[in-house]
């Protein structure tokens, strides 16, 4: 990468990041703002029950588009065990964008995973201590994805998907995640 190449990237993440949440956001609609930073996750079931195999992974969570957005990147495996020839199932190179909506007073996301082609739509509230995004996968399955035993330094994170049945749900992902410190 040259010069401006360096200097354009510079830019850019300058553009889109952002040190803080907008004022016009009220703290008590702040409820991904808890997650700014980055995150090492123990990967517990993905598609498949993980327990016996031990797969680890990274999130990195920051403040974009002059603090109205909390976009993330959940990296599995983490970038330094990442290796050509990856199988899409065994791998997350994924982002997720949570933008404020205030006139539905909740948060839209949208995932997206360029890898696997991956791309989901979700309404995110608190539900008493957690925090709960329901919503459907691209082809139209309902899925819910939660933030649950949440502290300051760690979270579980799981998504469940409506099976075919439609009456029982289904674990495609679980996450327990650690704060990294500084």
């Amino acid at each position: 990468m040259n010069m401006l190449d360096n200097e354009t990237a510079r830019g850019f993440h300058d553009a889109l990041g952002a040190p803080a949440r907008a004022a016009d956001i009220d703290a008590a609609d702040d409820v991904y703002g808890w997650l700014i930073g980055s995150w090492d996750m123990d990967v517990v079931h993905y598609r498949v029950d993980l327990g016996g195999a031990r797969r680890r992974g990274e999130i990195h969570f920051g403040w974009v588009l002059e603090g109205r957005a909390v976009q993330d990147v959940w990296i599995m495996p983490p970038r330094g065990e990442r290796h050509t020839g990856l199988a899409a199932a065994d791998s997350m190179y994924g982002t997720t964008l949570r933008l404020w909506d205030p006139a539905l007073r909740a948060w839209r996301v949208t995932y997206v995973n360029p890898l696997t082609g991956q791309r989901d739509e979700l309404v995110g509230r608190r539900v008493g201590d957690d925090l709960v995004q329901i919503g459907t996968h691209a082809d139209g399955t309902p899925i819910r994805w939660s933030f649950t035993d949440i502290t300051r330094d760690t979270f579980r994170w799981s998504g469940m998907a409506l099976a075919q049945d439609g009456v029982s749900w289904r674990l495609e992902a679980e996450f327990h995640a650690r704060r990294r410190r500084a």
